[in-house]
């Protein structure tokens, strides 16, 4: 028999599909109807009124300022498309202000142009250096800044509205946890010692990242269980445990969507597959298990061995490697991998 959330999942999928194109119709009319928002920071008003003109003739809209320190504040309440910064100013200059806005995680995706009447190579790496986006050098060219403002906009909004996105799939994700039974610290354990496995594997950027995001993401699924399944005290039977298994198709289907997504939705959908092929939910057997499904698949289990549950006392570290190590032998788990994780926290108890 089907289970009962598989059906009803389905017809939120199909509800969604009818509807993908009419959303993303929306979205890109909301996104024509809306002007460019230029924030422009220059201590000379001349500049300010030059860039205010140009701004005007391509119907973009211009919030600006003298003050350099007035203008970063400005940037965080505002969240423009883009930013035109004047290198030269007293006090705090053009370098130091775009890194001051790379470095803080509210502004870090505005793109910045720097512009400037210096044009040497050392301004330039120094531009580079700080963060910036593009280079403009006085005196302006109007339709060389109209172009480069459209263009830097156009992917500023792209990352926008993905990073939305992904806050909206983590926010869902730790309220699931917390339904759950757990608090937000199981999710920060996770991207802490995904982070932290991944470094000493010699991961690469990209997987070690995957491996974060898969804290908090890997039981995102779990929106889709019935509350008489997710929250029953005491063990699912089997009907029950066939549904809760759906969790990580249902979490796969979420993160799909998101090309940003592409390598965690792997760890998603097969951090309970087992080595032997009795896992689930595609029955995958040894090397066929995405390789950062079967590194999450470990730190997954360690911590919920080495920490209380509504279950279970919390394990010792010792305790919690020797179950892991008599899983191992009756081919739960990838036995090289789970060597290297021995010493990995025997390394790095902490």
């Amino acid at each position: 028999m089907t289970p009962p959330i598989t059906n009803a999942f389905s017809h939120v999928n199909a509800a969604n599909d009818e509807n993908t194109v009419t959303s993303d119709k929306i979205n890109n009319k909301v996104a024509e109807r809306r002007p460019i928002h230029v924030v422009a920071i220059d201590d000379e008003p001349s500049a300010i009124a030059v860039l205010e003109a140009a701004c005007a003739i391509a119907g973009f809209k211009i919030s600006s300022t003298n003050d350099p320190h007035e203008g970063f504040e400005l940037i965080r309440k505002l969240e423009p498309d883009v930013v035109l910064l004047d290198v030269m100013m007293p006090g705090l200059n053009g370098f130091d202000l775009c890194k001051h806005i790379k470095d803080n995680n509210h502004t870090q995706l505005i793109p910045v142009i720097l512009i400037t009447a210096l044009d040497s190579r050392n301004d330039r790496l120094n531009g580079i250096e700080s963060g910036c986006d593009d280079f403009l050098t006085k005196p302006i060219d109007r339709l060389e800044l109209t172009a480069r403002v459209r263009s830097l906009a156009r992917v500023r909004r792209l990352t926008a509205d993905l990073d939305d996105a992904e806050k909206i799939l983590e926010s869902i994700a730790k309220n699931v946890e917390a339904k759950d039974g757990n608090t937000g610290e199981h999710c920060e354990r996770l991207t802490h010692i995904g982070v932290a496995f991944g470094e000493f594997l010699g991961l690469s950027t990209p997987d070690i990242k995957a491996l974060a995001r898969a804290g908090v993401l890997h039981d995102i699924g779990k929106v889709g269980i019935p509350d008489a399944v997710l929250l029953k005290k005491g063990k699912l039977d089997k009907e029950e445990f066939e549904v809760m298994k759906t969790h990580v198709t249902i979490g796969a289907d979420l993160l799909k969507p998101l090309h940003s997504m592409e390598r965690v939705l792997p760890i998603v959908r097969h951090h309970h597959e087992a080595w032997n092929g009795a896992g689930y939910p595609d029955g995958l057997s040894g090397n066929n298990i995405p390789y950062l499904a079967r590194i999450f698949s470990l730190l997954d289990v360690f911590d919920a061995l080495t920490n209380e549950r509504p279950y279970k006392p919390a394990f010792s570290i010792s305790k919690a490697l020797e179950i892991m190590k008599e899983e191992c032998a009756s081919g739960k788990w990838d036995p090289n991998l789970l060597e290297k994780f021995s010493n990995f926290i025997i390394s790095h108890p902490k």
